[in-house]
């Protein structure tokens, strides 16, 4: 199917599904959640994305974890330092002293000269008092044997386990790290990420919801039916990962839980304008459909 029928065929599900929900959608709040901070817009994963993030109002900071090779939780996604620092190297061959010695920041641009990986203690101490939720993602967790625990642990240190803390969500493409993690805090809701269409079908989200709140797929796999199906076994669903403004569109229109995005001012204008175009009972002209950026990241 080429690109020009394709956006066609999007912009024809924008308009049905905005059609039905000016009818009666669900009114709940939809979480703008900001990928690695604002990573559109600043190094991926560092302060100055997450406080770009909160300033924008994003209401969940997601992130990854990994653990050094001292055991200390820290804040990257890739499993190598190469392509976001000025070093070479594994995480996990790493100690904590190791990687914060290094630049997390230029490689994006010399503004951001000096940016270091954060440990998820610089990370939690440092978005303690500003409200915001998080959306922690267990990166590779086969490759740290014990990370569920530790993870585990820091939330309790940060207050996070108690009754009026943000919101928590844990997430990993590792179904049995989400098993292990509950063992240890089984009221902080997980969520199954997949880019995957298997994990869609009836017979998997029906075994999923035994064990997970949230499934949280890639855009790519996103249709009215696949949402009606996630929701029909009463679980949760966050999608990303949106880079387009228009990307935001058919996901408001789908009442998804949560947006996952590098540009949370995308999400939180075209918000502010759907909720308008619902109480008006009208879209906007030439709707222009959805270029999907199939990078599973």
């Amino acid at each position: 199917m080429n690109q020009k029928v394709t956006s066609l065929l999007m912009a024809a599900a924008i308009g049905a599904a905005v059609t039905a929900g000016a009818a009666g959608a669900d009114t709940a709040a939809i979480w703008t959640i900001a990928h690695r901070g604002a990573a559109g817009y600043a190094p991926e994963n560092t302060a100055a994305a997450f406080d770009m993030a909160v300033h924008m109002k994003a209401d969940l900071l997601e992130l990854d974890v990994q653990l050094s090779r001292d055991g200390e939780l820290v804040v990257i996604h890739d499993l190598s330092v190469d392509r976001t620092t000025n070093g070479k190297g594994e995480v996990r061959d790493m100690t904590l002293r190791e990687l914060q010695a290094l630049d997390a920041g230029s490689w994006y641009g010399p503004d951001y000269r000096g940016q270091r990986i954060l440990s998820l203690t610089d990370f939690l101490t440092r978005y303690a008092r500003t409200g915001v939720g998080y959306l922690i993602e267990i990166k590779e967790p086969s490759l740290y044997p014990g990370i569920e625990q530790r993870l585990a642990q820091e939330l309790e240190v940060h207050g996070l386990t108690r009754s009026g803390a943000p919101p928590v969500i844990v997430q990993s493409f590792d179904l049995e790290s989400l098993v292990r993690f509950k063992q240890f805090l089984p009221f902080i809701p997980v969520g199954l990420l997949t880019y995957d269409d298997r994990d869609l079908d009836s017979d998997r989200l029906r075994r999923l919801a035994r064990t997970v709140e949230y499934v949280n797929p890639h855009l790519a796999l996103v249709t009215e039916e696949a949402i009606r199906k996630i929701r029909q076994y009463h679980l949760k669903t966050m999608v990303w990962t949106v880079r387009e403004p228009n990307q935001a569109e058919l996901l408001l229109a789908y009442r998804v839980d949560g947006i996952i995005t590098d540009y949370p001012d995308y999400v939180l204008w075209r918000s502010s304008s759907f909720e308008t175009e619902q109480k008006e009972n009208s879209l906007r002209s030439g709707p222009k459909g959805i270029n999907v950026d199939v990078r599973f990241n």
